[in-house]
């Protein structure tokens, strides 16, 4: 049995985990088309507990029915999916497992058969940015901080051990951070101190639902790598505005939803010095910040992950893509195996949820089939 200060049981917030291992939020694709639970999304999340990861947090759940960013995505949006939620976190917890329901809003980078709505956005992001019907009014950004809310409270009658907001790769609360996105010139825009403002209330009003002592967190960009974008000193002023109102750890992600290189799942992590690409991001973080900050980007061995804990750097470290490939990878490496995850961050295992068949790693299919 392999001992490291990875696999020590670690506390955040009221949750008691068994180790620093997080499984960071994706898209399944796993959900039905108006994103209830399926049998084979709750397999996979208990799947994830079994393999050892010490916290799910789940695929970016839509608190509203136009912030779906993609088909089959999971929902949080409606008091009927409660049940299927539900049935998911008793999985999770029958294996052992604490999981958060991650609540998102994709905005401008929504659905087409959605109303594309965002703070105030120009009409191209490096091709990728629709062009919104109309700016958000004060009437829909009360509805949506609203939308956030009610999601909360699903989460708590699921059975959620916790809750993150979804505040980084462009989606709607990153386009309001963003000073490349957000326009505005009202209450909601200009100062880094004002395109904070509607986290500061989503979370004020969320903790007054869901009481002190259950976890709330939130993804943010640490940078949006992009000219004219969120910057890490922006970040980090935004960051200790939204902490007194109720956070209680950060998960620091970066960059937009353009692919490339800067993309927040970065291709060809293959050597140690091109994992925890955001680390210099973290450190910039933890000098200022007094709650546990969760590191997720390019995490492909414990050897890393180690490093980054003794230097102060990161307190959690998540995964996505490797634990696509190995969902039982965590205690792979705890049983002494400590390989470098298999994942060859090709980005590939998003094809096949995009034709329905739910993400899973192609790569590794294609080399089963070749055997």
């Amino acid at each position: 049995m392999q001992t490291s200060p990875l696999f020590e049981s670690a506390t955040l917030h009221t949750l008691t985990l068994p180790n620093r291992f997080v499984r960071s939020a994706t898209w399944e694709g796993m959900a039905t088309e108006k994103g209830a639970v399926t049998p084979r999304l709750i397999d996979t999340m208990a799947a994830l507990a079994q393999g050892g990861v010490g916290l799910i947090i789940s695929g970016h759940a839509y608190v509203s029915a136009e912030g779906q960013a993609t088909p089959w995505q999971l929902g949080i949006y409606d008091d009927a999916l409660v049940d299927g939620l539900r049935q998911m976190t008793d999985a999770v917890h029958a294996a052992g497992g604490s999981i958060l329901a991650q609540l998102a809003h994709a905005g401008n980078f929504a659905l087409e058969k959605a109303i594309a709505t965002a703070p105030r956005v120009v009409s191209n992001f490096d091709g990728l940015a629709k062009t919104p019907r109309h700016e958000l009014s004060a009437e829909e950004i009360e509805a949506l901080k609203g939308a956030f809310v009610a999601a909360a409270r699903r989460a708590l009658a699921a059975g959620f051990d916790g809750i993150e907001l979804h505040c980084a790769h462009g989606y709607l609360l990153s386009q309001f951070l963003s000073p490349w996105f957000n326009r505005r010139t009202d209450a909601y825009g200009g100062s880094i101190e004002s395109r904070a403002r509607i986290h500061v209330e989503i979370i004020r009003a969320i903790r007054a639902v869901v009481g002190a002592d259950y976890p709330l967190l939130i993804k943010i960009n640490c940078s949006d790598f992009a000219d004219g974008g969120l910057t890490v000193e922006e970040s980090i002023s935004a960051v200790r505005r939204m902490v007194p109102a109720g956070l209680d750890a950060i998960e620091l992600s970066g960059g937009l939803l353009t692919g490339g290189t800067l993309s927040p799942s970065r291709p060809g992590i293959t050597t140690p010095e091109k994992e925890a690409y955001f680390r210099l991001s973290a450190r910039a973080f933890k000098e200022v910040l007094d709650v546990p900050l969760i590191l997720v980007g390019g995490i492909r061995s414990p050897e890393v992950a180690e490093r980054l804990l003794a230097d102060g750097s990161a307190d959690f470290f998540a995964m996505s893509r490797p634990l696509i490939r190995e969902p039982d990878l965590v205690n792979r490496w705890q049983t002494g195996d400590r390989s470098p995850a298999l994942c060859i961050s090709d980005n590939l295992c998003f094809r096949p949820g995009m034709m329905g068949k739910g993400v899973y790693c192609l790569t590794k299919e294609r080399m089963e089939t070749q055997r």
